[in-house]
């Protein structure tokens, strides 16, 4: 069986699609530059189907791919058109999402011969905001356990607080707020933020909040490890794959409590939920755990256990290899 996957190498999406290209036989990555996505009517004359018994893509532009006798699975990792997301989207996306994005997706719903979700909350607020009548499979995202691990770590008083923000800088995940949770923070801890994939945006250094730039994916697990917290002050996730990777490495979450996060982070167990957009709250959680190593500890512990529990990638790989070999 012959699997072909169309996805842009810009996205965060690719480390999915590249596991499942690494570990099911027959499954071909298909990589495109994102700026095609100006120009989709020509992603399949760059990246050619060939005749694939199944293509597995994402939903946005699907519809533009010839199926001839293959079998179409779309997997929604995000959505973000619904009107809630209008305030946190730019004046560009806007449009974008209105008039073409939207149309495209439908059109990829009516050509699908099976569509999948990687969260609970992805999977019904397509369905509400869309109108789907069809199933929608749920597959969550899955962690190579081995390579994100914990460090054990040893309690030192007066040490610093080393907390992390992964992802691009933009509203919709929160990075907007980042300084006002900075100032809001103990002398002793420091707040690390990357730099993302598909962002140029920097905030202001100060002591409490200091870049550390683009991290190579091969670099993350050891970032993660040199870290305390996740701070995850987001405000729509599909099923992040960095609050996955820094549960796997031990990581309590401080994070939003809105759309798939409470699939992921169960609150006082695996770190703490927030309102979305309460950078008091947030403020306060990190200085809570700066000063309680052992509360820190028994939440790593907790997430550890949830990601060996429910997310290991092996469980995904299986569930994706078995509905490809089903339909």
């Amino acid at each position: 069986m012959e699997i072909n996957s169309f996805v842009s190498s810009g996205s965060g999406v690719i480390i999915v699609h590249e596991a499942l290209e690494k570990n099911i036989y027959g499954y071909k990555l298909k990589k495109y530059n994102p700026k095609l996505e100006f120009f989709p009517f020509l992603i399949p004359v760059l990246c050619k189907n060939e005749n694939a018994d199944i293509i597995h893509t994402v939903p946005d532009y699907a519809c533009f791919i010839p199926k001839k006798k293959s079998k179409l699975i779309i997997t929604f990792h995000n959505y973000v058109l619904d009107n809630f997301m209008q305030q946190y989207s730019s004046f560009y996306q806007k449009i974008h999402y209105k008039i073409d994005l939207k149309l495209f997706i439908k059109k990829s719903l009516e050509k699908a011969d099976v569509v999948t979700a990687v969260s609970k909350f992805t999977a019904n607020i397509v369905k509400k905001d869309l109108k789907y009548k069809g199933d929608i499979k749920v597959i969550y995202n899955g962690i190579d356990t081995e390579l994100f691990k914990p460090l054990k770590k040893k309690n030192s008083d007066g040490q610093i607080i080393r907390v992390l923000f992964s992802g691009n800088l933009t509203k919709r995940k929160g990075a907007h707020w980042l300084v006002d949770i900075a100032k809001r923070l103990e002398d002793n801890i420091i707040i690390y933020y990357t730099a993302g994939l598909r962002t140029r945006n920097r905030l202001p250094n100060t002591e409490k909040l200091k870049s550390i730039g683009k991290i190579k994916y091969c670099d993350m697990p050891k970032l993660y490890q040199s870290m305390d917290i996740l701070l995850v002050p987001t405000i729509r996730e599909g099923c992040p794959l960095s609050v996955l990777e820094a549960m796997s490495c031990g990581l309590p979450i401080i994070a939003s409590n809105c759309s798939s996060i409470p699939e992921l982070v169960e609150d006082d167990v695996c770190g703490y939920l927030c309102k979305v957009g309460d950078v008091d709250n947030f403020a306060n959680k990190i200085n809570l755990l700066s000063e309680n190593f052992s509360k820190r500890n028994r939440l790593s512990k907790s997430a550890r256990l949830k990601i060996l529990s429910d997310y290991k990638i092996e469980d995904m790989i299986l569930k994706y290899s078995n509905l490809f070999f089903s339909i």
